[in-house]
């Protein structure tokens, strides 16, 4: 089988290391091997992603940089401290650039179609995450937009984890160390109130910006999101919605998600049902959030909603690296 893989983040690079035998791949991506650039505030669970990595043959540990201890949750009057066991922050770029490498990847390569110059693949795979450049576009596709500054200074105030919700739960503001006087500092928000509050930080902080990365991130879940097939195109990671909408977390997600493509390379319609399964929890978590931000949010209604996504994190501590505790979970959920 000859295998086109369409877009190089995170989920196309561990897809090109996670082949069974007697498929041959190749790489498509739209940016030049200079400007490409792996986004996100590189956070993830130590224990979990380990196993993931090796599946793929490297080492997770060699691209540790922060390992958390505490979460502190900023409510505006309260401040939440949150037990972290395992929530560390990796050099995501280096490691998805070391998947690369020996691949065959055709850089600066703008794919818009499956028959653009794909006709002699048996598959094509659509890991374009947030552009969904191959597959049918989805209405009510909600999309947050987000601003992300990577700093440097000797006088960055915080030594571990910290979030700050924003009010209807539209996003969070976010402080992830990287080590070495080095942090992600970022927003994402729907209603774009973070636009000054980065500027501020970097000049209250004495900030060195090294990079600056904009760009919306997909809440909108699996359930929402099909169809994962097209022709002769299959869907894989963020372009088919991979991303808890909680958190706004997908990098383990669109991991998983590949795995279920590998295990299902055969039947669509399997894969279809295996997403459809394995994320049903993402849609519970975004039919909560669409409440809050449209402003219809009833703590009776949906209270069951709310216990299911609860004992869901309860139960997933070493997958999210983080204890979650009800009365934690409580006041996050109904004061903001």
């Amino acid at each position: 089988m000859r295998l086109a893989v369409v877009g190089s983040g995170v989920a196309g690079a561990y897809l090109l290391n996670r082949l069974p035998p007697g498929v041959e791949a190749e790489a498509f991506e739209a940016k030049t091997e200079k400007n490409w650039y792996t986004v996100c505030a590189w956070g993830t669970s130590e224990p979990f992603i380990t196993d993931l990595v090796k599946k793929a043959g490297f080492d997770f540990q060699d691209y540790v940089l922060h390992r958390g201890k505490n979460m502190v949750v900023d409510l505006g009057d309260e401040e939440l401290n949150i037990k972290l066991n395992g929530l560390v922050t990796y050099d995501k770029h280096r490691l998805t650039e070391d998947m690369l490498k020996g691949k065959n990847v055709h850089w600066g390569a703008q794919v818009k179609a499956a028959d653009g110059g794909l006709d002699g693949f048996d598959l094509v795979v659509d890991s374009t995450g947030l552009h969904r450049s191959l597959l049918p576009k989805v209405e009510d596709d909600l999309l947050i937009p987000s601003l992300e500054y990577q700093v440097k200074s000797k006088d960055l105030p915080y030594d571990d984890f910290v979030i700050r919700p924003y009010p209807g739960i539209t996003g969070y503001w976010w402080y992830f160390p990287l080590g070495d006087g080095m942090a992600h500092v970022g927003a994402g928000d729907l209603r774009g109130r973070y636009r000054y509050e980065l500027d501020e930080f970097v000049k209250k902080h004495h900030c060195e910006v090294v990079r600056r990365v904009g760009r919306p991130v997909r809440v909108t879940p699996p359930k929402y999101m099909e169809p994962f097939y097209d022709g002769k195109v299959v869907g894989v990671g963020e372009s088919i919605g991979t991303v808890y909408p909680m958190l706004g977390e997908g990098i383990i997600p669109s991991m998983q998600c590949v795995d279920l493509f590998v295990d299902h390379i055969n039947d669509r319609e399997g894969y279809r049902k295996a997403v459809l399964d394995h994320y049903s929890v993402y849609a519970k978590v975004y039919e909560f959030v669409k409440a809050k931000v449209e402003n219809r949010f009833s703590l009776m209604k949906m209270l069951p909603t709310l216990l299911s996504v609860y004992w869901y994190m309860r139960g997933n501590t070493r997958r999210y690296g983080l204890q979650t505790e009800l009365s934690t979970f409580y006041k996050v959920v109904t004061r903001l």
